[in-house]
């Protein structure tokens, strides 16, 4: 909202507060990154058991987003690679990685059905970009 903000201020030191606010950014919008009307497909690309089917479809999905969609998800998620590059210091894996975004960055419209079920599905999804970040994403 045209605020500066200087990260090198101490009160940004705490990574935690970085992380919840990225977190809370996402969470607080009113359509997820992943869009309403793309749940159930991304659902039912990652169920595909062929690999090469379930990543060309997630990739397909993936290009098939509004544009400012797409671009965000690209930025972020190479940040969160290179945060799991990092997985010996701070601990966040993949798996963690995706635990922690998944039911934020992708969510059904309405909470009826399964959630727990949804959550398994929402962190393989974010997983699976992330593993196949250079696939979805090429240079």
């Amino acid at each position: 909202a045209d605020e500066h903000l200087d990260l090198d201020d101490g009160r940004w030191e705490d990574i935690h507060v970085v992380t919840g606010a990225l977190k809370l950014f996402f969470r607080e919008l009113p359509e997820p990154l992943f869009p309403f009307a793309h749940f159930d497909k991304f659902i039912a690309a990652i169920k595909m058991q062929d690999p090469m089917r379930r990543g060309r479809c997630v990739r397909d999905l993936v290009y098939s987003l509004p544009p400012a969609n797409h671009d965000t998800m690209e930025v972020l998620f190479r940040h969160l690679c290179r945060v799991i590059e990092y997985k010996e210091e701070n601990r966040m894996s993949v798996q963690s990685v995706a635990i922690v975004f998944g039911p934020t960055l992708l969510r059904p419209a309405s909470e009826e059905g399964n959630m727990a079920m949804h959550m398994v599905f929402q962190n393989q999804i974010v997983e699976h970009i992330l593993n196949q970040y250079s696939y979805i994403f090429p240079d």
